[in-house]
């Protein structure tokens, strides 16, 4: 892609293109129906996008979202009924099939080649026969920088964080200039401001007339930015109205069926739980640049929130204590447990001693896909164990996956469905369960209802709660500042790769904890 087409671009929305018609209907699904096995993860669903809206699609995990996006993407073909993409049927069997009718996607799950740089990855499928690589990278940095993304056109995708992968997605897939985009949950990674500059992208993208449906678990996005909110439930249709129709008990209401506006962040706490035994003692500890003699304490029968903005050095400081990573071999400080000192090698060794951390980052880190829920949830017992014999009693497997998978209401087909296949907030109760299987005291998790829908984060706070009244210590790293408050007894701020003070539940606002972490 050459400058000049670069330009034309970005030229202004209003100079290159029509208005759009209100109610031009440019994809519309009718009885869309998917199944799996017999089952349908989509049944008859009708859906409309017009010209030029933001369209939310909202719902519970396993609701149907992705496959429905999916469905429009060409990644899965419809088991009944129709698509049209402006008034045409089609039947797109592959993502290019889709890319070519107009239709792009940015899935949650980047596509993106790791090998390959940010530039080859953008301009990928577009080459020219003769390519000079610095034209490439000039490019790629020009159009990077018109949406005010902050990444390097020559970086390896591999070496980037998730944050700027998902920018580079969404970077793709405006400059194919699709006329319809999706989104599947493209903020659940960004910082809020990252997140200003997406939503400005996502306006921009709307005034040339380009339609967005995308996915969100964060309802305020919705009734932020939506033009219209469209509702599913098991796989069914709910309601479609206009933004403005909607508050969140609505959406709400209509994701689950039942009102969970009380109790989704709750109340503000009014009962703090009693201190039991200090378990865990992190004293003047040092890793790197991200943790910068860090000093804090977690208590027995307690849930410590942890609270802090991008690079406060929150989650290295515990993935330090669970053995995951090294702390400074000189003058690194201490980690103590029951007041004993311990320096971990690997993280068998921590869970060994009663510690679990339940990663932020369940693809990567939390699971294994290619496992069932009964496997993944067994694999977690024999962590605990330190041996393989227990391989040889599928009985005890299918007992312990039964068990744990009733206990966190765990939604699939049959407990043998590999975990892969499971919609977003069913695999985290899956990886929840995978570290309580093996009864630790010390419970560390990390951003737990990320990318999770409403009904499994009460499913979730519950089980936390439930954890602490049973006298576990119990630590919860968030950086959305509502459910450190609805959950904790304690609340630490950290700053700059130390904690810098410490609120009590009933003495802190929101006002001050984020004053704490800025200032």
């Amino acid at each position: 892609m050459t400058v000049s087409q670069l330009d034309s671009l970005h030229a202004s929305p209003h100079a290159t293109a029509p208005a759009p018609l209100a109610d031009e209907v440019v994809l519309e699904l009718r009885q869309a129906t998917k199944k799996y096995g017999g089952v349908p993860a989509v049944d008859g669903v009708n859906f409309d996008l017009r010209r030029g809206e933001i369209h939310a699609l909202l719902g519970e995990n396993g609701a149907g979202k992705s496959t429905l996006t999916k469905i429009m993407a060409g990644v899965v073909a419809l088991s009944d009924g129709q698509m049209l993409v402006e008034g045409r049927e089609v039947q797109l069997k592959t993502p290019l099939e889709a890319r070519d009718a107009g239709i792009a996607m940015v899935f949650q799950e980047t596509s993106l080649v790791p090998t390959m740089t940010v530039a080859q990855n953008l301009f990928l499928g577009q080459e020219q026969f003769f390519n000079r690589l610095r034209g490439v990278y000039i490019s790629a940095q020009q159009f990077l920088q018109s949406l005010n993304f902050d990444v390097d056109p020559t970086a390896t995708v591999s070496l980037l964080g998730a944050a700027k992968k998902q920018m580079v997605e969404i970077a793709r897939a405006v400059l194919h200039q699709a006329r319809i985009i999706i989104f599947d949950e493209p903020t659940a990674s960004l910082t809020p401001e990252e997140k200003k500059y997406f939503f400005d992208l996502m306006l921009n993208l709307k005034a040339r007339g380009v339609s967005v449906i995308f996915i969100s678990h964060a309802l305020e996005e919705a009734l932020l930015l939506a033009d219209r909110i469209t509702v599913l439930r098991d796989g069914q249709h709910v309601v479609t109205d206009l933004k403005q129709n909607f508050d969140r008990a609505r959406i709400i209401q209509a994701m689950v069926g039942r009102d969970l506006s009380q109790t989704l962040y709750g109340q503000r706490k009014t009962h703090v739980r009693a201190q039991g035994d200090c378990v865990l003692s992190v004293r003047n500890l040092r890793m790197a640049s991200m943790v910068k003699n860090n000093s804090l304490s977690v208590f027995a029968g307690q849930v410590t929130g942890v609270f802090g903005l991008v690079g406060a050095g929150r989650t290295e400081t515990f993935k330090v204590v669970a053995g995951l990573i090294k702390r400074d071999f000189f003058h690194g400080g201490e980690v103590l447990l029951r007041g004993r000192p311990v320096r971990y090698r690997v993280a068998r060794q921590a869970v060994a001693d009663g510690i679990a951390y339940i990663t932020e980052d369940r693809k990567v880190e939390g699971f294994f896909e290619t496992m069932s829920i009964t496997q993944n949830i067994y694999m977690g017992w024999l962590g605990k164990l330190g041996s393989m014999f227990g391989l040889l009693d599928p009985g005890r497997a299918a007992r312990m996956g039964e068990h744990w998978s009733q206990l966190l209401n765990v939604r699939a087909i049959s407990r043998d469905v590999k975990v892969i296949e499971l919609s977003g907030g069913n695999q985290q109760k899956v990886v929840i369960a995978k570290s309580l299987v093996q009864d630790p005291d010390v419970i560390i998790f990390d951003e737990p209802t990320r990318g999770v829908d409403v009904g499994a984060i009460t499913e979730i706070h519950a089980e936390i709660n439930r954890l602490a009244d049973a006298g576990k210590a119990v630590v919860v790293i968030s950086s959305y500042l509502p459910e450190v408050m609805a959950l904790s007894d304690r609340i630490l701020v950290a700053k700059q790769g130390k904690v810098v003070v410490e609120f009590s539940a009933e003495q802190a606002s929101q006002e001050a904890i984020m004053y704490a972490a800025i200032h």
